[in-house]
């Protein structure tokens, strides 16, 4: 037999308090409205009632309703007021083939470990499921016409501003718009140079390299764009096709331009 991981076997073992494991309970779902005024109780006294009344028709499930306290009802709930229904109705559901309980955990208070000690139990057994819903009414009306408005509301509001405020002085260029000036300042202050001396530079470059698009030679060249390209539409062809597409290359009859030696 394997042994377990270290992780594991270095947990304490704890004790499960099981006197009540066989009790009965119910597991019920609360609106969200109904839970945040619970957890906003002072935790004495009622928070309201619950009736059941049970029928004789055999297979009918008993018809369960709930009341909230009236102290409970005025308790205010951030951004939801106090205009919530106080009458409830109880939607009953079985639990199936599905075995659930409920376990509560408390940790003692003291300075030692033993007095700190987690207390753990099962406090019952689920046998019957519930969805607490709330009756129709004048405050559920009020419930249900604030929801809607909350969700109509717009995100952004225009909102008239008295006093002074803070602004940001706005740039006045873009650190890629000066360099995309520059470049064009740069282009604009290219001297043309003869014919037949950049004729003479074109050949040299081209025995270098076969192929070249325009930016390279504009910069071998230092001519403006412009007036290379008319140039280059007298020595050379523009290949409009991979795998040198927009690449220029001499003309067929300037490819041998110098004599062999």
């Amino acid at each position: 037999m394997s042994q377990p991981p270290e992780e594991e076997s270095a947990r304490p073992l704890r004790d499960v308090d099981l006197r009540a494991a066989e009790r009965g309970v119910w597991l019920v779902k609360v609106p969200k409205y109904l839970s945040e005024k619970w957890k906003r109780a002072s935790g004495k006294g009622e928070v309201g009632k619950l009736k059941i009344i049970s029928t004789k028709i055999p297979g009918a499930q008993p018809e369960v309703t709930f009341s909230m306290n009236e102290a409970q009802a005025q308790v205010q709930v951030p951004g939801r007021g106090t205009a919530t229904p106080k009458e409830h109705k109880f939607k009953l559901t079985g639990v199936g083939n599905q075995n659930l309980v409920v376990f509560s955990e408390n940790k003692g208070e003291g300075t030692t470990a033993a007095e700190i000690t987690e207390r753990i139990a099962i406090e019952g057994k689920v046998i019957q499921r519930a969805e607490c819903q709330p009756v129709v009414d004048k405050s559920y009306m009020q419930l249900k016409k604030r929801h809607v408005e909350d969700s109509n509301k717009p995100k952004r509001e225009i909102k008239q501003i008295t006093g002074v405020v803070t602004t940001y002085k706005p740039v006045s260029n873009h650190a890629a718009n000066i360099e995309h000036e520059k470049k064009i300042k740069e282009g604009g202050k290219r001297i043309r140079d003869e014919r037949d001396v950049v004729t003479n530079k074109l050949f040299e470059i081209f025995e270098k390299h076969q192929y070249y698009n325009i930016q390279d030679l504009v910069r071998l060249t230092n001519q403006p764009v412009t007036y290379l390209k008319e140039i280059l539409q007298d020595l050379c062809i523009y290949n409009m096709k991979a795998p040198h597409r927009n690449m220029y290359e001499l003309k067929p009859e300037y490819r041998h331009y110098k004599e062999q030696k």
